[in-house]
């Protein structure tokens, strides 16, 4: 009987060990590349009506499952979609711009990073914990809306945010890849980061509590290992 029970219960082991690997076989992996761009926008007392710092690099990753598009115009239906992914962005790589892209401050730069506690915490990070396709495109060129659920943290703090993000599939004769766009907004005392509130060259700038984060992230499709591409 015991003997029964042992080989019953190696069996349903091996069965859940098989599902969780056919399960992980169907995921697919995007790595960022080059090219992203994150910007934060956040108004001001003088200069502009709005000011804005850029970094020109996100790292990371995302993993999704079945139901994911991974061509452009792909039939696909709507619904929660199987994903996890993580986003970097250095703190050093933030640099204040004017609106055309131009530098604008080497102090303001260095105003962000005390401000964002670069020396305790050297990135922003993203964590996606929930991926649920809401619309699909009505012409081949257009991207999939998502809705995206996942914890942002600044400055050591984290909070849970909610965002819309568009995700165009991108296919070129050597990879596949993805473009991801999308904004939101989140007030920085939030991450207890503290407002802006001091005098420079140009004046006494104050910054205001609420910035958005708008961001153009670019990965590419991991290749499968030749042992599992040959199966």
């Amino acid at each position: 009987m015991k003997i029964r029970t042992v080989i019953a219960g190696n069996i349903a082991f091996l069965m859940l060990a098989t599902a969780g690997l056919q399960a992980a076989d169907q995921m697919i992996t995007y790595s960022a590349k080059p090219g992203s761009k994150m910007r934060i926008e956040g108004t001001a007392n003088i200069l502009h009506p709005t000011w804005q710092i850029e970094s020109p690099i996100i790292g990371g990753m995302i993993a999704v499952g079945p139901g994911f598009p991974t061509e452009p115009g792909q039939a696909v239906t709507p619904g929660k979609i199987e994903a996890s992914g993580k986003v970097f962005i250095s703190v050093r790589s933030l640099k204040s711009v004017e609106s055309d892209g131009k530098p604008f401050s080497d102090r303001m730069d260095e105003v962000t990073y005390e401000h964002l506690k670069e020396t305790q915490f050297r990135t922003i990070n993203y964590k996606l914990t929930e991926l649920t396709l809401k619309e699909v495109p009505k012409t081949k060129d257009a991207p999939y809306v998502f809705d995206s659920v996942g914890d942002l943290t600044i400055a050591g703090v984290t909070n849970t945010i909610k965002m819309q993000v568009n995700i165009l599939p991108v296919v070129d004769p050597k990879q596949k890849g993805l473009e991801i766009t999308g904004s939101t907004t989140v007030k920085m005392t939030d991450y207890k980061v503290e407002i802006v509130d001091i005098n420079l060259g140009v004046g006494h700038i104050k910054t205001g509590d609420e910035v958005k984060l708008v961001f153009k992230w670019l990965l590419v499709q991991r290749k499968a290992p030749a042992a599992a591409a040959a199966k």
